[in-house]
């Protein structure tokens, strides 16, 4: 009786194709698993690993016609998806570099070689932060206001208006008081500053957000995802306040809470 082996003898494997394949699989699973929440992203992918899949399958039946029709499907595929889906492989690459941490070491790397310092929130312009949230609420007047960290957000800041001024309770209200110009959209935080208002965050592509969420919560979970940066939001419907860090929502119960957070995640940066 012909062993499952022998029907695919007349394919010669060594330990580099198997060294091979199982690179590729680790390769997709990782991706598999980084984009998980997003189908857009998700169905690219495995439309990509079938095709290649595909390719290697009947390359190595040597079916010559089929070979050089995924090859050129491949070649012109490849190129189509990232003219057609530019922002989704950049918020990928993105989201890969921040949850594997290389966004973070590489911004240090760069820091060093620089010279340049990253700036940390102190401990004044912690409380005045919580205290304007305290007020938002209470009012349920509608913020959004990013906490910048290690990546980069000039391409975010680019959208809005630019600012340089110390954080300030009654400034942070003003801003986005619900007849300012200025309300509509995010405002950017670097260090003790506010360096930007009015800017526009990419939205989440995830399809598990509770429906109570609105718009605001979207655009925090989507740059959290694609930067290592952490968003305040305070409800403008409910009042509530939420923390969003790594693509997920913290409810905050006091502005106790909201402070102990603060400190803890921006006062310590020079020790992380």
């Amino acid at each position: 009786m012909m062993s499952v082996l022998g029907i695919f003898s007349f394919l010669s494997f060594g330990w580099a194709d198997i060294l091979d394949i199982l690179m590729v699989a680790l390769i997709i699973f990782f991706l598999i698993r980084s984009i998980r929440k997003d189908s857009g992203i998700l169905n690219i992918v495995l439309i990509l690993a079938v095709l290649l899949i595909l390719q290697a399958l009947v390359k190595a039946l040597n079916m010559r016609m089929m070979s050089a029709l995924l090859g050129a499907l491949l070649d012109v595929g490849v190129l189509a998806i990232i003219i057609l889906f530019q922002p989704e492989i950049r918020h990928l690459l993105n989201r890969v570099a921040v949850q594997s941490g290389l966004s973070r070491r590489s911004g240090e790397i760069f820091n060093k070689l620089m010279g340049i310092k990253e700036e940390s929130m102190g401990s004044q312009s912690v409380v005045e932060l919580s205290e304007a949230v305290r007020a938002m609420a209470a009012e349920k007047t509608g913020a959004l206001i990013v906490l910048q960290h290690k990546s980069d957000l000039d391409e975010y800041k680019a959208t809005g208006d630019a600012f340089e001024a110390e954080i300030n309770r009654r400034l942070i209200m003003n801003i986005f008081f619900k007849n300012s110009p200025l309300h509509d959209g995010a405002m950017i935080i670097v260090g003790d500053r506010i360096v930007a208002a009015r800017c526009q965050l990419p939205m989440t592509a995830r399809r598990d957000i509770p429906a109570h969420y609105g718009m605001r919560h979207r655009a925090a979970i989507g740059v959290t995802e694609d930067t290592d940066a952490d968003v305040v939001v305070v409800s403008e419907e409910t009042g509530n306040v939420s923390y969003v860090h790594g693509g997920e929502i913290q409810t905050i119960k006091n502005i106790d809470e909201l402070r102990s957070i603060l400190a803890h995640t921006l006062l310590a940066k020079e020790e992380a």
